[in-house]
């Protein structure tokens, strides 16, 4: 007759053993899981970037001739593009030292 504490290993080791084989089992479709969770991913990421492409190559004329006016009229009057520089200037100087 086996001792008690011999059945108690027994027994620990077959609950260990089935242990180990439901955790790999969770292993395998956790990875399934995020396999798919990163392709999903990928494929929302890829249809974002195809929009916002398509958004600003559709935009891409107005903002040429936004852009044309704005260099004309900095041509026309330098003084005020150099206020409006030192204004920025100004502006972001006192950002970075407010924050120390």
């Amino acid at each position: 007759m086996a001792s008690f504490s011999t059945l108690s290993d027994i027994d620990l080791e077959r609950q260990v053993a089935a242990l180990s084989r439901e955790l790999a089992a969770l292993r395998k479709a956790m990875s399934k899981r995020g396999g798919a969770y990163y392709e999903d991913g990928r494929d929302a990421a890829l249809d974002t970037y195809s929009d916002l492409a398509g958004r600003l190559r559709d935009a891409m004329p107005a903002i040429r001739k936004q852009s044309r006016v704005i260099e004309k009229s900095a041509r026309d009057h330098p003084a005020a593009v150099a206020a409006v520089g030192l204004v920025v200037l100004g502006l972001v100087a006192s950002l970075l030292f407010s924050r120390r």
